[in-house]
């Protein structure tokens, strides 16, 4: 079978946490994400550029929302020595600053959101610059979420106002190499919205009282590849500060600690994949090689970085459980790379969606 490369979407952002039960549980209640995934106690052996050049234990919870959207890759380290970010990550440091979620109706999402214990709404609803609703907050670990208005919608989820997530914000410091880079490695072509300016929606959140340019964008192909009708459309903001020298989210820590660690992509063969990382002057930082497992989940996970180091984590899945205690999975490894699996299938997992979880 001749392999095609395809971003099927954004799978996960990944979000490093002191106590993983606590927040999972929290971001079930906030954010509706949960169809677990992975629940999985291990030791992160193959991040080892990244952790210090030593083996971190972690737990790892992977989830999404069956509404649609990425899921989270909660984290939390297991080897005690966490380092929390010395100051507030400010809006256009280099990393991600900023994870979105998806909302359908902004204003029913700012009314649950402002009713839940631990969230700290930071604006009102406001129209964004690029003409949707939004709104920004943080939850109880002083991570910043924005709620962008999105009419998509996989399966709708009574009760939860919230969808998964829509994408990130991350720091650039030169916008014309950023867009060259994530053009040519994701295939995010299409600008929605180019501005600079001071924004009044950035006034609320650390560091965004400055002048700024905002490039949002996203790929103007249709949603192809296997698990791609669960995630949807999603967008990626680039915003280069002019008024101060940004800082790096993850200056002197380790992956895993407080924060958005990466940005992750569902990907069709990873080969194609490494040929166009390799094009941009780079080969994969850390391969995870196509025995890893999660759990009961299984694929091939990678690592690129951005010109300005943010991490970009690669996933080509090969197994997930639909239903773990009947022992049903989807099998991805031998399909067509560009088709969709039927709908039916992929609803399947709202079978797999849990209440809370425990230590």
């Amino acid at each position: 079978m001749t392999r095609e490369t395809v971003v099927c979407g954004v799978q996960q952002v990944g979000v490093g946490i002191y106590d993983v039960v606590e927040a999972y549980n929290w971001y079930i209640k906030a954010f509706g994400c949960d169809v677990m995934v992975v629940d999985d106690q291990g030791v992160a052996e193959r991040m080892l550029p990244y952790t210090g050049g030593k083996p971190r234990p972690r737990r790892a919870v992977l989830a999404c929302n069956i509404k649609g959207g990425g899921g989270f890759e909660v984290w939390q380290p297991m080897d005690g020595n966490i380092t929390a970010p010395k100051e507030p990550v400010r809006i256009g440091d280099l990393g991600i600053s900023v994870c979105k979620l998806k909302a359908v109706d902004v204003n029913a999402a700012y009314a649950h959101l402002s009713s839940v214990e631990g969230a700290v709404i930071l604006t009102p609803v406001m129209d964004a610059p690029y003409g949707k609703k939004h709104f920004f907050l943080n939850d109880p670990y002083g991570n910043i979420f924005e709620v962008v208005e999105d009419d998509y919608v996989f399966l709708d989820s009574k009760g939860y106002t919230v969808g998964g997530t829509h994408g990130v914000i991350i720091g650039v410091t030169d916008m014309e190499q950023s867009l060259k880079y994530y053009a040519a490695l994701l295939g995010y072509d299409q600008v929605v919205y180019d501005g600079t300016e001071v924004y009044e929606d950035f006034k609320a959140l650390p560091g965004g009282d400055g002048l700024f340019r905002r490039v949002i964008i996203t790929t103007a192909r249709p949603l192809e590849g296997p698990l791609s009708e669960l995630y949807g459309t999603a967008c990626i903001e680039l915003v280069q500060a002019f008024d101060r020298v940004p800082s790096k989210v993850f200056e002197g820590r380790w992956w895993g600690d407080p924060g958005f660690i990466q940005i992750c992509f569902d990907v069709r063969n990873m080969e194609g994949m490494r040929e166009r990382a390799k094009a941009l002057g780079q080969d994969f930082v850390c391969d995870g090689g196509e025995d890893f497992k999660m759990d009961t989940a299984n694929g091939r996970f990678t690592y690129v970085e951005d010109p300005d180091g943010t991490l970009i984590e690669l996933v080509e899945t090969f197994k997930i459980p639909v239903l773990k205690k009947l022992g049903i999975y989807l099998n991805l490894r031998n399909r067509a790379d560009r088709a969709k699996l039927p709908s039916f299938v992929v609803k399947a997992l709202r079978f797999m969606r849990v209440k809370s979880i425990h230590a």
